[in-house]
């Protein structure tokens, strides 16, 4: 026969060269495969679990055959994930089926692996029930080999597009934390006198992060890491084992960081929450990070570098002007009793020493006063060049009469001669002394009562010191009191809130209320808002009235539900400081969480000052409540700096008209321009137009004519506490109200 020919048939035989593909055959072939095989059933149950399966999964036959197939899932997906098959089952969209992917699951020891899995289905047997099959293959070290090189690319990229360093550095521990599901991860700076600090660690518990903080490293520390960097684990784990129990971490993986000249510059640590011991990869993870981590590190410390080159004065190595702005605001804000002295020093007749001996001499006469200055002053004593001849001392824990003290010594100190260019210079200053908290509560009073205090001095007894006077701080003085009675009343819970209707101009309803911030003082008596919201703003309150503010005015519109009366929504003022904060769509979306209340209820009132702050953090809190719902109101529209480019580009619901433009709305032809232009722009911009301060029928129908939305002001109620506001809406006021909208409608329908 010839070879090439094809195989003789016969009536009673096939070829023999084809097998037949019985059932049998095919689970053979299943049986064999190399990767995982998992087949379930219309109940999803695995009705197939190859030894593939069983060596990737960890899982014998036996434990899950019959079993739902959740099992075989992350455990975080389990309960949800029937819904995700069913979904499959009834709309046949089949988002995963026929495709590729990798995915992360557990094993029955709790580790996490990786793998590619692609998913069929079929419909089998006369009743067509659905089932699904699943490949899966390993590839968790190709999979993390690959992340690693993706990752050290990204941190490369941002590096050389000049991203912060802090960003690179949480981007890193975002990473790694996704490779390892249910972790959290730390980049730990060591600084010159070897204290550990938290550069980046989003997800690391406070109290955790605050206990590394306090840790200094010794010789031996230094010398067991150099010789092995995963000495690390025991430094930030090992030592804290019991706390990070408490908080939820079970497991830690951590190496030393070296720089390039070989120094300990830190240490990146990954923590567990799983309470089982994961298999050795997430170590090996930590370990690829780490070259590219000393690189972040690395930067970090030359932008520290720039920074302390930006802050200092290269010709006295002092603090600059902005950098002493910066510490005396951090000493305020300083908790507890805080007490400190700022002088304020000039040198006298500098220009003539310039003019005389030159300038490269006269910086040498300011470096030897900078020097005296220096020797006389405690290590702890902040000092700075803040002027050409002008220099500053901040000195801690300093009431007048210590202030005073070291004043003297300055000027004895001064009467030693300083001889420049051969000639012998006696220097006389000019000081002036102003202290925290008497003469301020923030670092430009402080500042402004020193300078004015050195100008007296300067006037009245060259060559001597002032402290502030008594004139010159009244009005700071007053702002203390008042700051320091806001902060107890706020501890002590004596704010509240009243609330003004929103009446909606075409129905006559109401549409919401607006929470406005009342203050009465058991001994100061009420106190304006304009008062003391000025107030807490200068003092560092003002995040903390509107945290109160959105959380009680929240609070109150369940509990009016709770009692009959339903208002559609809220307004709440909050300051400009609270939109740089990036924290607060977070808050909100708790506060929302936790009162369960639809998004669409509460609305918050920005200022004109926000809309123009170009901060990106101001602009992405802003995108960010817009985004779960929250209304946002221009508050004030109109009396500061609005730009129309700005307007359209922020993501307001809604804008208020000032009450500055109604008080004449009825005489006064630009107050109605300026009105109109207003809220023909809110009506294209597809915004609710409000108008506040609506105190005359005549008002109402003019804002009617001018297709306004919606109407607040003494007309229909003044701002009111929570009980007479639920009186208000069942009584005859609320009728009243209505009464007015329906008569103002009527009358613009006659005269269409």
């Amino acid at each position: 026969m010839n070879p090439h020919e094809a195989p003789a048939m016969t009536d009673d035989h096939k070829p023999t060269t084809k097998l037949d593909m019985t059932a049998d055959v095919s689970l053979q072939l299943l049986e064999q495969a190399t990767d995982g095989v998992v087949i379930i059933n219309e109940r999803n149950e695995v009705v197939f679990f190859n030894p593939a399966a069983e060596k990737l999964w960890g899982f014998t036959e036996e434990e899950v055959i019959g079993r739902n197939v959740s099992c075989l899932v992350p455990s975080v997906y389990r309960a949800d994930h029937d819904s995700y098959i069913y979904k499959n089952r009834k709309t046949g969209v089949n988002r995963i089926v026929g495709t590729s992917r990798e995915v992360t699951f557990e094993n029955k020891a709790g580790d996490y692996i990786s793998g590619e899995m692609s998913i069929s289905t079929a419909l089998l047997g006369p009743e067509k029930k659905r089932y699904y099959m699943a490949f899966m293959k390993g590839v968790t070290e190709e999979s993390h080999r690959r992340k690693l090189l993706d990752l050290q690319n990204t941190v490369f990229q941002a590096i050389s597009n000049d991203m912060q360093v802090e960003d690179v550095a949480d981007l890193v521990c975002r990473e790694v934390e996704s490779f390892v599901p249910n972790t959290v991860s730390a980049i730990i700076l060591l600084d010159e006198n070897n204290r550990l600090s938290i550069l980046s660690g989003p997800g690391l518990p406070r109290r955790y992060a605050a206990a590394l903080e306090n840790m200094v490293l010794t010789e031996g520390d230094l010398a067991a890491l150099g010789n092995d960097l995963s000495e690390a684990n025991s430094i930030v784990w090992d030592s804290y084992r019991s706390l990070g129990i408490s908080l939820g971490l079970h497991n830690c993986w951590a190496s030393a960081i070296k720089s390039r000249n070989g120094r300990i510059s830190g240490i990146f640590a990954l923590y567990s929450r799983n309470q089982y011991k994961l298999s050795d990869w997430p170590q090996k993870i930590v370990t690829g990070c780490v070259p590219f981590c000393s690189v972040v590190i690395e930067n970090y410390e030359a932008q520290q570098h720039i920074s302390q080159l930006a802050n200092h004065d290269s010709l006295t190595g002092f603090l600059n002007r902005t950098a002493i702005h910066k510490v005396i605001k951090s000493m305020i804000d300083r908790p507890g009793d805080n007490q400190f002295a700022v002088f304020m020093i000039d040198v006298d007749r500098f220009r003539d020493i310039n003019d005389t001996l030159g300038h490269q001499n006269g910086d040498s006469f300011l470096k030897a006063i900078a020097e005296r200055l220096k020797g006389m002053s405690r290590s702890n004593y902040i000092l700075s060049r803040s002027g050409g001849d002008e220099f500053v001392i901040v000195m801690p824990d300093s009431d007048e009469e210590k202030a005073s003290a070291f004043a003297e010594g300055l000027i004895k100190a001064m009467q030693e001669p300083i001889e420049i260019a051969g000639n012998l210079l006696v220097v006389s200053l000019g000081i002036g002394i102003s202290v925290f908290p008497e003469n301020g509560p923030d670092g430009e009073s402080l500042l402004g009562h020193a300078e004015i205090a050195m100008r007296r001095c300067k006037k009245e007894a060259r060559g001597g010191f002032c402290v502030s006077s008594t004139a010159d701080n009244r009005a700071a003085q007053d702002r203390l009191l008042l700051g320091s009675a806001l902060r107890e009343s706020l501890a002590k819970g004596m704010l509240n809130l009243h609330y003004q209707p929103q009446v909606d101009i075409k129905t006559g309803k109401l549409y919401g209320v607006e929470a406005l911030s009342r203050w009465k003082h058991p001994t100061l008596g009420n106190i304006y808002p304009s008062r003391f919201i000025a107030v807490a703003e200068d003092t560092g309150q003002i995040e903390t009235i509107g945290t109160w503010s959105l959380e009680e005015a929240t609070r109150q519109i369940i509990d009016w539900e709770r009692q009959g009366l339903h208002v559609p929504t809220v307004s709440v003022n909050l300051s400009a400081a609270h939109f740089r904060n990036r924290g607060l769509p977070a808050l909100i979306e708790r506060i929302l969480k936790e009162r369960k209340l639809s998004p669409e209820r509460l609305c918050v009132e920005i200022t004109e000052s926000v809309m123009m702050d170009e901060n990106e953090d101001t602009m992405e809190g802003l995108a960010a409540i817009r985004n779960l719902g929250v209304g946002l109101s221009m508050d004030d529209f109109g009396t500061g700096y609005s730009s129309l480019s700005r307007l359209t580009r922020l993501p307001l619901t809604e804008i208020k008209i000032d009450r500055s433009f109604i008080m004449n709305l009825e005489h006064d032809p630009n107050a109605q321009a300026v009105t109109t232009a207003v809220i023909g722009i809110g009506n294209r911009l597809n915004m609710t137009v409000v108008t506040e301060g609506v105190e005359t029928e005549a008002q109402l129908k003019l804002l009617r004519g001018l297709n306004c939305d919606v109407v607040q002001g003494y007309l229909f109620a003044r701002p009111m506490a929570p009980e007479d506001l639920l009186k208000w809406a069942e009584g005859p006021d609320m009728a009243r109200v209505s009464g007015m909208a329906c008569e103002v409608l009527h009358e613009g329908e006659q005269k269409k």
